[in-house]
């Protein structure tokens, strides 16, 4: 029921939309246009994905493809269950969403916050993979009673919703003088649909991608990557490259550092992919005129990142930021050349090829990882030694020609290259041998005795050798 004469909302659901634009004036300073933030942090759920949300369960119930008391069922990065979440909420449906183990924990615990369950699976495995999140979601949708899977990869509702409100938006605030209009692609739901309404209103308008490096969209295969919620492993339906005029590949380490300078510097607290789309931005901006005008879309807030991004400890345990003194950096800095690539075995490799390449390198202890370098660290799985292999082959016989994913250990102890040795030592207590994060990545094998000798060693000593 409506409230006359009071400015007061009916619904939660029509507090979506018209989000407010700001200048971004100081990580933009001496660029020769401006660089404009349209901030879909403002919406109720806290980013972009609740417009999409609202479109596609109205056109699901207009097609009597959701029934009252239903459950939606759906895979997503955070941010588009919360939307759903938002919508089920006021008209009465139940909630299972399916997430990847690259997520922040603060995610989960927001969506079982509105009431959601959530299945969480590997990031690191194929889309057709039985356990990928996108495998995992249409089984459910097949095991529960009345559930509806908006699927808003391939739902054109999806860009359907921006062409509609974000792209006016846009061009309204800024009276049509946009002239570049920069976002990240993940469903492809937001550039495709802003950008072809912004198109329509002037065709030389340039629509750039800003994309995680590895995803698709930007050339890459679809490797793991760290920076959540934008980005992908392969093509959504949802997603027009026609619309996009360029795309430009940000790094984890890029969009980490944005964030936080955005952050500190703008007051306003933005996530990894907010980083990423900011620092295309700026890219953008270098070579233009005065007469242009950037917009980037910040599709939500740094809050859902507290626990990652925004975490000290996080940061510097993946190879991001480094602390003060002395350093797992000396240390690296001291190894001769030959011993600065990083040694592991591929899973389908053979006990037998593990051992020699273990007694070829001198080690003890090696890492069990997919693909090939630069790896991300969502691709190491496991480890193998010699003392494990040793024991195993006591219990079975002719272990040798098996493949190393069948008899693996865990994971070796990851340090960040910039962490404070003391740190490290402490890491490494219950293992001789870490594997050093840089920026992210895998990026080489240290052991205990190296540590703990630049320990004791006096650290101009220590950084000379």
């Amino acid at each position: 029921m409506q409230i006359p004469d009071l400015d007061v909302a009916e619904s939660v659901l029509d507090l979506i939309g018209n989000t407010p634009m700001v200048q971004l004036p100081r990580v933009g300073a001496g660029l020769p246009c401006p660089v404009v933030a349209k901030l879909e942090t403002t919406n109720p759920g806290g980013s972009s994905k609740d417009r999409p949300a609202v479109t596609m369960i109205d056109e699901a119930e207009k097609a009597g493809l959701l029934k009252p008391g239903g459950t939606i069922v759906e895979p997503t990065s955070g941010n588009t269950g919360v939307g759903l979440a938002i919508v089920a909420a006021q008209r009465g449906y139940k909630c299972v969403f399916v997430m990847t183990d690259k997520v922040s924990s603060e995610k989960v615990s927001l969506l079982e916050a509105y009431g959601a369950q959530v299945v969480v699976c590997p990031v690191s495995v194929a889309p057709d993979d039985p356990r990928s999140y996108y495998s995992t979601a249409e089984r459910l949708v097949n095991e529960v009673p009345d559930a509806y899977r908006p699927d808003q990869y391939h739902n054109q509702a999806n860009p359907q919703a921006h062409y509609e409100s974000t792209g006016p938006e846009i061009w309204q605030q800024t009276r049509g003088r946009v002239t570049h209009f920069v976002a990240g692609a993940g469903t492809g739901g937001t550039i495709t649909g802003v950008g072809r309404f912004l198109k329509e209103q002037n065709p030389t308008v340039q629509i750039i991608a800003a994309d995680p490096t590895n995803s698709v969209f930007s050339g890459g295969d679809g490797r793991p990557y760290l920076v959540e919620g934008v980005g992908e492993d392969f093509w959504p339906d949802t997603y027009d490259p026609e619309v996009v005029d360029s795309t430009i590949a940000i790094s984890d380490a890029d969009s980490f550092a944005m964030a936080h300078r955005v952050t500190k510097e703008e007051g306003i607290l933005i996530g990894g992919s907010g980083g990423t789309a900011v620092a295309a931005a700026l890219r953008v901006a270098e070579g233009l005129t005065a007469d242009d005008l950037v917009v980037v879309l910040i599709p939500d807030s740094g809050r859902g990142y507290l626990s990652k991004v925004f975490d000290k400890k996080w940061m510097s345990a993946m190879g991001f930021t480094h602390q003060g003194g002395a350093t797992v950096a000396d240390v690296i800095s001291g190894k001769p050349d030959d011993k600065m690539k990083l040694t592991y075995v591929n899973p389908q490799a053979t006990v037998r090829e593990a051992i020699e390449i273990m007694q070829a390198h001198n080690l003890s202890h090696i890492p069990v990882a997919k693909g090939e370098m630069p790896l991300a660290a969502a691709e190491v799985i496991g480890s193998v030694s010699e003392d494990s292999l040793r024991e195993k082959s006591l219990e079975a016989h002719d272990i040798l020609e098996r493949a190393i994913e069948e008899l693996m250990d865990q994971p070796l102890p990851i340090i960040g290259v910039g962490e404070a040795l003391d740190v490290a030592a402490h890491k490494m207590e219950q293992s001789p041998v870490a594997l050093v994060l840089a920026a992210g990545k895998p990026h080489i094998l240290l052991t205990r005795v190296e540590v703990l000798q630049s320990i004791s060693a006096d650290p101009r000593e220590a950084r000379a050798k």
